[in-house]
């Protein structure tokens, strides 16, 4: 038995051209279009040469981890994708075809960094116990999930693991340290150029996984508990379990301004969706980029 379709695009309803979903699309066509192949490596593998053992193996283990990350959100993401749409989230949907396609990009982006500076070798090795249960199991779980129970309740864990832990915690601390070794050395400006990219579309995914959020939220709201519970217990697995008690990182930076950061990033993306406890959903979703921390440029 078929279910008769319905086209919104063509409704008196038409393309809700002023919801935050329809205006990320309108970003990421605009924002989004960077190709990986366009930036010049040539003073990065030069800059390679001259770090540090330690800071080319801190590095190595920081890259390590994003390629694979990169690589996990592109392959995990088409659930959420197929869930949006059997709802007719037109809108969103929209939206997500840039999301996939920018992840696609990002894991190209990391793969041509390493091949340029010469490191093609297996580097699994740096995936750590904690690092492979977040990203080899409870994040495929969570979207393949979606596929079988597409509940407010499953959407809700998928996007705080995907959305508010990988990109709002994982990610942004790993561009902070990025940010705070290399670029405090003023080395290695291919890198640090398409981590600048990278993290301004993941703004935007941020920002839309906190749209999905706060409009379940606010439609359910005992499914904030559900998510406090899951930020909760991916905090459980820092992914430096593996490395020694030490005061600095390889380039000086001190390790309780990292943990720090990591810290303020899990706090924030509660503080920001705990307000739509407080909203009717209408108003929840009537939110601007600013609201959600989306980058402009």
């Amino acid at each position: 038995m078929t279910t008769a379709r319905r086209f919104t695009s063509t409704s008196a309803r038409g393309i809700d051209t002023q919801c935050l979903p329809y205006r990320l699309f309108q970003k990421a066509k605009r924002l989004g279009v960077w190709d990986p192949r366009d930036i010049d490596f040539s003073q990065d593998v030069e800059d390679w040469k001259s770090l540090t053992e330690d800071q080319r193996i801190e590095t190595l283990r920081s890259l390590a981890q994003f390629q694979a990350g990169e690589e996990a959100v592109t392959l995990d993401l088409l659930p959420l994708i197929h869930t949006i749409a059997r709802e007719g989230r037109l809108e969103e949907e929209m939206f997500l075809t840039t999301f996939l396609f920018e992840e696609a990009k990002h894991t190209e982006f990391f793969r041509l960094f390493l091949d340029a500076v010469g490191e093609t070798g297996d580097l699994t090795a740096f995936h750590t116990p904690h690092y492979r249960r977040i990203f080899y199991e409870i994040l495929p779980e969570a979207m393949q999930r979606l596929l079988v129970d597409p509940s407010a309740p499953a959407q809700a864990r998928a996007s705080t693991v995907y959305n508010m832990y990988v990109e709002g915690v994982l990610a942004e601390s790993g561009y902070f340290i990025f940010r705070n070794g290399l670029g405090r050395l003023g080395k290695m400006p291919g890198l640090l150029r398409g981590v600048q990219y990278i993290a301004r579309d993941e703004s935007r995914h941020i920002g839309y996984g906190t749209y999905l959020l706060q409009r379940l939220i606010s439609q359910d709201p005992s499914l904030f508990d559900l998510v406090r519970a899951t930020m909760d217990e991916l905090t459980r697995y820092p992914l430096n379990e593996d490395l020694p008690p030490r005061e600095f990182n390889a380039f000086g930076v001190p390790v309780t301004l990292l943990q720090d950061y990591a810290a303020s990033r899990v706090q924030n993306r509660l503080e920001v969706l705990a307000r739509a406890l407080t909203r009717s959903p209408d108003e929840a979703i009537a939110v601007t980029e600013a609201d959600l921390g989306i980058e402009e440029a």
